[in-house]
Order: structure tokens, then sequence, then C-alpha cells
């Protein structure tokens, strides 16, 4: 069986907690995705998947719950702690791929890199690799004003690649493309999971793409149940 890579149990999201208007968001959520798993999480507009994502990568804190990641627990962990976990195990895909316009696809794929202390050259290679690998490699001293809505997601997957994390989330990463783009970024997602065996969570409306992937989760009622 494969290892468990992300671990939720039961838990709990409110906004305006304790105040009147207080909003529910996620009630008693439990969740396992498992090493080379591609889980598609579907809900309505406003139905909580961000908030899920932002949990489940560390960025935001559950009220109640617990969360594991790769086997490691995370209550009670200092705000470094769980940094340097979503640093080093974590990988982020945004409907907008959200690349720092004033640096190169190679640059913004060699920056979270360096930030984890990884050499230039070293950086560098693994960038051109990455780049080569969902087929921009001649794209790679292009800035994002330069490339195309696909080609820069393209970048966006390689930056959140950049450090082979096991987790990867990633929020309607195709919901900004047109079908046929949509299409070609969504074959370079699964190929990339299958490849490197991490374990990824991609909240779509895709219904089509959904059915592609491993298993289909709806977060129903601030809960999760099989699609």
């Amino acid at each position: 069986m494969s290892e468990t890579v992300l671990e939720l149990a039961g838990i709990a999201k409110s906004y305006l907690r304790g105040r009147p208007g207080e909003v529910q968001v996620l009630k008693g959520l439990d969740l396992r995705i498992a090493a080379g798993e591609v889980v598609a999480l579907v809900a309505p507009s406003g139905g909580g998947k961000s908030t899920l994502l932002h949990v489940a990568g560390l960025l935001d804190t559950p009220d109640a719950g617990e969360i594991a990641i790769a086997g490691r627990p995370v209550a009670g962990l200092s705000d470094r702690a769980r940094t340097e976990i979503r640093r080093r195990r974590v990988g982020f895909v945004y409907q907008f791929h959200h690349l720092l316009p004033e640096f190169t696809a190679l640059e913004n794929v060699v920056l979270p890199q360096r930030a984890n202390g990884v050499a230039r050259r070293e950086a560098e290679a693994r960038a051109r690799r990455l780049l080569g690998e969902v087929g921009i490699a001649p794209r790679a001293d292009h800035r994002p004003a330069a490339l195309s809505g696909g080609e820069q997601q393209r970048v966006a997957f390689c930056r959140a690649l950049a450090n082979a994390p096991e987790l990867l989330l990633a929020d309607e990463p195709t919901g900004n493309l047109d079908p046929e783009t949509a299409e070609q970024v969504f074959e370079v997602l699964m190929r990339l999971v299958r490849q490197t065996g991490l374990a990824a969570l991609v909240a779509t409306h895709n219904m089509d793409l959904a059915a592609r992937m491993d298993r289909t989760l709806r977060l129903v009622g601030g809960r999760v149940e099989p699609g």
C-alpha cells in the first residue's frame, strides 16, 4: 500500500468564529491522499475548496483537527517549522499563475530552490530540466508577459515542483485557460505526478478532467465524500 502523504482528521474551520454571522466552512473533515495519487476536489463556488487547500498546505490554521504531511504531525509546531515543511514538502499551483513578472521563466523556477539553500548552478540545472519536461525549454529566458497562458501555467507547475515536494495542491489550475490549452496543461500535470510519485489534490470545476483523475471527492456541508 502506498504511503499516506496527506492526512487530515476532524478538521474544522470557521470565519468570524464566535461572532454573529459565523460561517462554518469545514466541519470535522477527514481526508487521506497517498503517494502517486491524483485526487480531484469538486464543490460549488464558495463551497470551501480554497479553504481546504490552504489548511492542507499550512497556509491557514484550522480551529480543530489534526494534520500530518508525509507522516509528520504539524500540531504544536512553530511558525518557522510549519514554513519549513511547506517550503520543502508542499508545492502550490493556482488558477492564476502568480509568476514574478520581472524574472524569466527559468528564474521563477530557480528562486524557490535558492530560498531553500540550493546552489545556483544546481538550481538552474534542475529548472532547465523541469522546463524541458513540460516542453517549454526554448522559452526559459522569456519573462511571463512574453509567454502564453498555457506556457505560464506550465512554468507555475515547474516552480511548484522545484524543491521536489511530496504533496502538490492545485486550485483550479486550468480554470483560466481555453479548453485546448486546459487539456494540454492537465496532461502535463498528470505526467509530472506519475513521474515523481507525489500526491496531488486538485480543486476543479471541470468534471471531465475530474473523471480522469484517480478518484473524485465532493466537498459537501463542510465534509468530503466520494464523488
